[in-house]
C-alpha cells in the first residue's frame, strides 16, 4: 500500500449525479486535497443493461461544473487506466481465474429459474434466502451433465460459513458481520462481466486505492469485499462510510422530494459555489458555527473524523439561503455571466444584446442580485429593465392604483422628470420630493406607485436607481401608460 493517500469516486453511469454522488465526490477530493493526496475518477459500467454513454458524459459534465477536479480518470489519463470498466475486463478474467485455479471460486450451474424457487420457498419456511452451495463441489459428471443442457454458468465466491468478518470503518469504529448470514456470492456473471464486488475490489486493488470512502448504503457490501481481497490476496484499504442523506420527513430522498441531481439544480439557477458549500455541510461540521465557506477553507479544515454518523437531512431552503449569499457575495462580472443565459433563455435577450449591452447588464445585476435567492429568479427580477408588461402586481393595483389621486400624481410625476435638466438618482429623487411636498404629501405616496409604474412589481432595487438604469423616455412612458390605466380600469 502506497504511503500516499489515493481515494477515488467510482459512479455508475445508470442516470444523472445526483446530490448523494456529489457528497461522496465532494468527501473524497476534500479528503485527498486535506492529505496531498491523489484524487481519482473511475466510471463503473459494467452494468451493461443499464449504463449508458450519456449518462456517463453527464456524471462528468456534472463533476466538471461542480469544479470538483479529479487527478485521473476520463478526460484525464493516468497511469492505472484505463479508467472505465468497460475497458478492464481482461484483467477481471485473469483475477478471477486464479481464484478458480486455487479453488477459492467456483462455477454454479444453478439457473435463475431454480435460484427463485430455493429463495422463495426459504421465506416461506422462515429462513433467511442465502444460496445453499450446492455447486461447491460438482461431480466431473455433474459438471458435463450442465454443460451439456447448455447452462451458463455464473462464479461463485467460497465464503466461510462460520465466524465473523469485521469491517474497521473510520467514521463508525468496528462493525461486524455474522459469516452465517453471508453466502457464496456471485462473483462473475454468465455472460462474462463481473459483479460490482468483484470488479471495485480488484480495480481498487490494481489502482492502489489506500481510502475508500462511500456511502453508508455501501457498508453492507463491504464484508463481501474483504472476502474478496483475501482471496486474492490484497492488502486491504481503510473504509469509512458517510451518512444517508435524508428527505425533511426522514424519508428515502426521491424526486417527490424536489430536485435531486445536479443539473436540476444548475438549471434552476443554484451556483456551483453554494452546491457545494451546501453538500459539505451534510454530514460533516466544521469547527466553529459559520455555515459559508468555500472549497479552499474546507480542504484545510475536512477530516473524516468529523464527518457525523447519523444521517443528514436534506434541505433546500438551507441551500436557497446558501445560494442567495453568493449571489450578493460573488464576483460582480462572474455573476452577471452566470445569469445571461437564464436571461436568453425567457426571451428577455438574445446573444446579441448579451454582447453589446454587458455593461448596462451588469449594472442591473448590481442594483438587483440583493434581491434574489437563485439565477432564475434574478433574471425573472431584472426582466422589466428589457422587456415592456401590461400587467400589475395584483396587491399593489390594491395598495397603490386604487388610491383617489395615483392616476393624476404619476401624470405630474412623469412630467417633472420630462423637464428634468439632470437626470441622476439626487435629481429624480429631489423632483419627486418637491413634487409631493408641494402637494402636501409625503414621498411614498408618489413613489410606490411609480414603482408599481415601471415594474410592475412592489418590491425590488431602489427606486431612483431603477429610475437613472431605465431612462428618462422608458420611464416617462411607462408613468403615463400606468395613469391611462388606472382612469379606464379604476376610476371609472
Amino acid at each position: 500500500m502506497p504511503n500516499k493517500v489515493r481515494v477515488r469516486f467510482a459512479p455508475s453511469p445508470t442516470g444523472s449525479l445526483h446530490i448523494g454522488g456529489a457528497r461522496t465526490a465532494l468527501f473524497n477530493l476534500l479528503f485527498a486535497r486535506h492529505n496531498k493526496g491523489t484524487f481519482i475518477l473511475r466510471i463503473e459500467d459494467t452494468d451493461t443493461e443499464r449504463s449508458t454513454e450519456e449518462s456517463a458524459s453527464q456524471i462528468v459534465r456534472s463533476l466538471k461544473w461542480l469544479g470538483l477536479d479529479w487527478d485521473e480518470g476520463p478526460e484525464k489519463g493516468g497511469e492505472y487506466g484505463p479508467y472505465f470498466q468497460s475497458q478492464r475486463l481482461e484483467l477481471y478474467k485473469r483475477e478471477v481465474q486464479k481464484l478458480l485455479d486455487e479453488g477459492k471460486a467456483y462455477y454454479c450451474y444453478c439457473t435463475p429459474e431454480e435460484l427463485k424457487e430455493r429463495r422463495e420457498a426459504a421465506l416461506k419456511s422462515g429462513k433467511a434466502p442465502r444460496y445453499d452451495g450446492r455447486c461447491r463441489n460438482l461431480s466431473s459428471e455433474q459438471i458435463a451433465k450442465f454443460k451439456a443442457e447448455g447452462r451458463k454458468p455464473t462464479i461463485r465466491l467460497k465464503v466461510p460459513e462460520q465466524g465473523q468478518t469485521e469491517v474497521y470503518d473510520l467514521i463508525r469504529g468496528k462493525v461486524v458481520f455474522e459469516n452465517s448470514v453471508l453466502d457464496d456470492f456471485i462473483i462473475f456473471k454468465s455472460n462474462g462481466v463481473p459483479t460490482y464486488n468483484f470488479a471495485c475490489v480488484v480495480d481498487d486493488h490494481a489502482m492502489e486505492m489506500t481510502h475508500i470512502i462511500r456511502a453508508e448504503e455501501h457498508l453492507s457490501n463491504t464484508p463481501k469485499q474483504i472476502h474478496v481481497y483475501n482471496a486474492l490476496g490484497y492488502e486491504l484499504p481503510q473504509f469509512a462510510h458517510v451518512p444517508m442523506i435524508l428527505a425533511p420527513d426522514r424519508s428515502k430522498l426521491s424526486k417527490r422530494h424536489g430536485a435531486t441531481s445536479v443539473e436540476e439544480f444548475r438549471d434552476q439557477g443554484y451556483l456551483a459555489e453554494s452546491i457545494i458549500n451546501y453538500l459539505t455541510l451534510l454530514g460533516w461540521s466544521p469547527e466553529g458555527n459559520e455555515e459559508i465557506f468555500g472549497l479552499d477553507k474546507t480542504i484545510e479544515e475536512f477530516s473524516l473524523k468529523r464527518v457525523n454518523k447519523t444521517a443528514a437531512i436534506y434541505d433546500v431552503k438551507k441551500l436557497t439561503w446558501i445560494n442567495g449569499h453568493y449571489l450578493r457575495e460573488l464576483d460582480l462580472d462572474y455573476i452577471t455571466k452566470q445569469v445571461i443565459p437564464f436571461m436568453i433563455k425567457k426571451g428577455i435577450i438574445d446573444e446579441q444584446q448579451s454582447k453589446e449591452d454587458y455593461e448596462y447588464i451588469k449594472k442591473i445585476v448590481d442594483v438587483s442580485r440583493d434581491r434574489a435567492k437563485t439565477l432564475d429568479e434574478l433574471a425573472d427580477t431584472i426582466a422589466f429593465f428589457f422587456k415592456d408588461f401590461d400587467e400589475y402586481e395584483e396587491k399593489g393595483i390594491r395598495k397603490h392604483f386604487s388610491k383617489e389621486n395615483a392616476a393624476e400624481l404619476l401624470t405630474k410625476g412623469a412630467e417633472v422628470l420630462e423637464n428634468l435638466q439632470e437626470f441622476t438618482h439626487d435629481t429624480t429623487e429631489k423632483a419627486f420630493r418637491d413634487l409631493t411636498g408641494s402637494l402636501g404629501l409625503k414621498a411614498a405616496a408618489l413613489i410606490h406607485p411609480t414603482r408599481l409604474a415601471i415594474t410592475g412589481r412592489t418590491i425590488g432595487p431602489g427606486l431612483f436607481d431603477i429610475i437613472v438604469l431605465l431612462g428618462r423616455e422608458k420611464v416617462v412612458e411607462r408613468m403615463k401608460k400606468a395613469a391611462e390605466w388606472i382612469n379606464e380600469n379604476i376610476s371609472k
